[in-house]
């Protein structure tokens, strides 16, 4: 076997062997051998005298490594996600209840983390790690590795360290204005001269990153300090419904910060199936919300449910508010809700955009078209006798439709053209093949410049287009009238930091008949099929016009109204008004004619005659549908001019409130009561009645299953509740029962700290 030697030169191994070398039989074994038996001093003096000597020992370990060659390992993260902690203050999300740190974009937080030794910044290196989405991939932003700076820079994701406790450090962390939204899984990343660490991704560590209306050079970015309170932070809202001379108002519970809604949010832009790369731009994140939101294509949040009959789900009337739907939602992994109508679609669509931090409102338009063949003009058509055909009127007028504004930067279309851009889930018609709408920028529907993206033509509809009636001929269909106010009324959402209605119809259109309005509408009007309209002409002496009576409709009373007829001609003009009523759904439709009648009317040289019309409670008992909505149809034809006339007009019967009487003080983790009076104003029994109940920081949501109430009877319930949050809040209450809907109502409560 051959011989190798090898020199000695480990300083633990010096004092073991002696000097010199060592010779190995096994090169693959390092073996320490006995040494040979020789004379040193210490063997002299033992030989000599061993009370003066003892045996020699081994020399001590070797010294230790230096500190700083040690691996460099995390033993723990302190995000600072309390709500009382800096960073949940200064990022505006300390009212999410969450035990995750939740920040916004493009805004600096800050973090401790426990090394296993002291941090050395001349050897040691340490970076940050947070992946989003299933795929997460550095090139497309889902991947994040965030390098320690000596200077933190706008615009990138970086990390600074601020102090040095021992063991411990605190980073400043920045993130960019355009990172992408969503639940990053984070960890850390060390190294030192002897090796690299990674700390485990717990989800206690999970990073909820939002939208920043804050911050100057996010696409959200708004400058007003009290709309950001309003239009994000505002938790409780109303949503405005009827008709333009009927405004009902109904309180609704955002609930963005209640406890799993962010996740709840968050869930459905993954079951978007969209990559989270796109995440970062609100332009695309509030286009897939507003197909998600409805369910008829893609299982998303709701169902849309427009019949009347609600079996197997809730009445649309009977929600008060958006956290219950998005929590049962995401707790069942993704199974549609039932049942929802417009105002519940918005109302969810603003708690969604309101959560991940995108300024929204919701917005009811009155007397909005629907447009079914983008003709971008509403249709009426009329048979030889003025009657309305119905199998050809496709085109509806919704008595009042809600949506929703979201407020955001349009790099993509022309200058100007940010700012409130109309976002719609109600599932009404497809765009690029989904049921969603927008968004829209309201700037380009007010010009009445359709040709710009997302569904601009189908807004601009909604709220200003023309009503064109069309009379049966043996030769097809003649426009034979042009109401140009007819369409879009009285566009209405919640004024800042109040209750009161704020009216915004002229953010979406000029004046009515102004030189700027009619301008937009026949620039609209050029990419629509049916521009030759505007060449009717007629003689208009005769105008016709239906008003309420002072005293507002009644459900279970006689409804009156007031038909105004006047002759601005100096001769006389005859004609036969024919009216029909019918009972319809707030979108339009119609379901029954309760009343037909014809009156003959006379009028002299410029007079005006003004005449009663009744609406008996018998006519329309039988056919009540959700909202209690009518419509009365006038039309007729002047018999000296052939002027047509032709006018319609839309009313609801208004609902009872439930009046909530709170009793006591209130004091938070102190229990309180609150009565609740209600009185059937039908004569019929209501059967099988529900009440619900929730507030924020007051109730969580609650059904009482009343029972029957008689005809005409008054009931009192009363509402046990313990406040958790002091401060304003509001009690809401709904009623539902097949035979009445739409019954609300709301108490404001001011609750005291303990």
């Amino acid at each position: 076997m051959p011989v190798e030697t090898l020199s000695i030169r480990n300083r633990s191994a010096i004092g073991r062997f002696p000097s010199g070398t060592l010779t190995l039989e096994d090169p693959d074994k390092l073996k320490p051998q006995k040494p040979d038996t020789k004379w040193t001093c210490s063997t002299w003096f033992r030989q000599c005298c061993q009370r003066c000597c003892c045996r020699r020992k081994d020399p001590p370990d070797p010294l230790p490594l230096s500190l700083s060659d040690t691996l460099l390992e995390v033993r723990s993260i302190d995000l600072l996600k309390s709500k009382k902690e800096q960073n949940r203050l200064e990022h505006h999300t300390d009212r999410y209840l969450s035990e995750h740190l939740i920040i916004r974009r493009g805004q600096t937080f800050q973090m401790w983390i426990e090394l296993s030794r002291a941090f050395n910044s001349k050897t040691d290196k340490l970076q940050l790690d947070l992946k989003l989405g299933n795929l997460p991939d550095v090139s497309k932003g889902t991947h994040v590795i965030v390098p320690l700076v000596e200077d933190l820079q706008d615009g990138c994701w970086e990390a600074k360290l601020v102090e040095q406790k021992g063991s411990r450090i605190k980073l400043s962390v920045n993130s960019p204005p355009t990172a992408a939204i969503g639940k990053y899984k984070f960890c850390v990343a060390t190294s030192s001269p002897t090796g690299e660490a990674m700390s485990p991704c717990s989800p206690d560590n999970d990073i909820y990153m939002l939208f920043n209306p804050w911050c100057e050079d996010d696409s959200v970015y708004m400058d007003n300090e009290e709309e950001r309170k309003e239009y994000v932070l505002n938790d409780m809202g109303l949503i405005y419904y009827g008709t333009d001379s009927q405004i009902g108002d109904i309180p609704w519970n955002f609930g963005q910060f209640d406890k799993g809604i962010l996740p709840a949010c968050l869930f459905l832009l993954e079951r978007s199936g969209a990559p989270a790369s796109g995440c970062g731009d609100p332009i695309n994140v509030v286009r897939l919300l507003s197909a998600m939101i409805n369910s008829p294509d893609d299982s998303g949040v709701l169902v849309g449910n427009w019949s009347g009959t609600y079996d197997n789900g809730m009445a649309p009337t009977f929600w008060s508010g958006s956290s219950d739907i998005l929590r049962k939602y995401y707790e069942s992994g993704g199974t549609p809700v039932r049942y929802g109508q417009c105002w519940v679609f918005s109302g969810v669509t603003t708690s969604v955009m309101r959560c991940l931090g995108i300024p929204t409102r919701s917005v009811t338009n009155f007397e909005s078209a629907h447009d079914s063949d983008v003709s971008l003009t509403t249709d009426v058509y009329l048979d030889e006798n003025f009657q309305p055909i119905e199998e050809l009127n496709q085109d509806s007028v919704w008595n009042f439709h809600v949506w929703n504004d979201c407020w955001m930067a349009r790099p993509d279309l022309p200058a100007g053209m940010g700012g409130w851009q109309v976002v719609d889930a109600t599932p009404q018609e497809t765009s690029q093949g989904v049921f969603r709408c927008g968004p829209a920028s309201v700037a380009a529907v007010r010009n009445g410049q359709v040709y710009l993206k997302h569904d601009t033509p189908f807004v601009f509809a909604e709220v200003n287009s023309d009503k064109v009636y069309w009379q049966r001929t043996a030769d097809g269909f003649t426009p034979v009238q042009v109401n140009k106010k007819a369409i879009g009324h009285c566009i209405s959402t919640k004024a800042v930091g109040s209750d009161d209605r704020e009216d915004i119809t002229h953010l979406y259109k000029h004046p009515e008949d102004s030189e700027e309005e009619r301008i937009a509408v026949e620039t609209a009007c050029q990419y629509g099929s049916k521009a030759a309209i505007y060449n009717i002409s007629s003689a208009n002496d005769v105008t016709i016009q239906i008003s309420m009576d002072e005293e507002e409709p009644q459900l279970g009373a006689d409804a009156k109204l007031l038909i105004t007829v006047k002759n601005t001609s100096s001769e006389l003009r005859t004609f036969s008004i024919q009216g029909q009523v019918v009972v319809m759904y707030y979108t339009g439709v119609h379901k029954a004619t309760v009343k037909k009648d014809q009156v003959p009317v006379e009028l002299q040289p410029n007079e005006v005659e003004t005449v009663e019309w009744c609406l008996l409670y018998d006519h329309y008992k039988d056919q009540l549908v959700d909202q209690a909505m009518m419509m009365l149809t006038l039309t007729g034809r002047v018999t000296e001019t052939k002027q047509v006339l032709a006018t319609q007009f839309r009313f609801r019967l208004r609902t009872p409130d439930l009046v909530i009487k709170p009793e006591g003080d209130a004091v938070v983790g102190k229990e309180m009561k609150a009565t609740v009076v209600f009185r059937n104003p039908l004569k019929r029994t209501l059967k099988n009645v529900k009440f619900r109940f929730e507030g924020l920081g007051l109730q969580s949501v609650r059904e009482v299953s009343y029972g029957n109430i008689e005809s005409l009877a008054a009931v009192t319930l009363t509402e046990k509740f313990i406040p958790l949050e002091a401060g304003p809040q509001k009690l809401l209450a709904s009623l539902d029962c097949r035979q009445l809907s739409q019954v609300h109502g709301v108490a404001n409560i001011t609750v005291k700290a303990l």
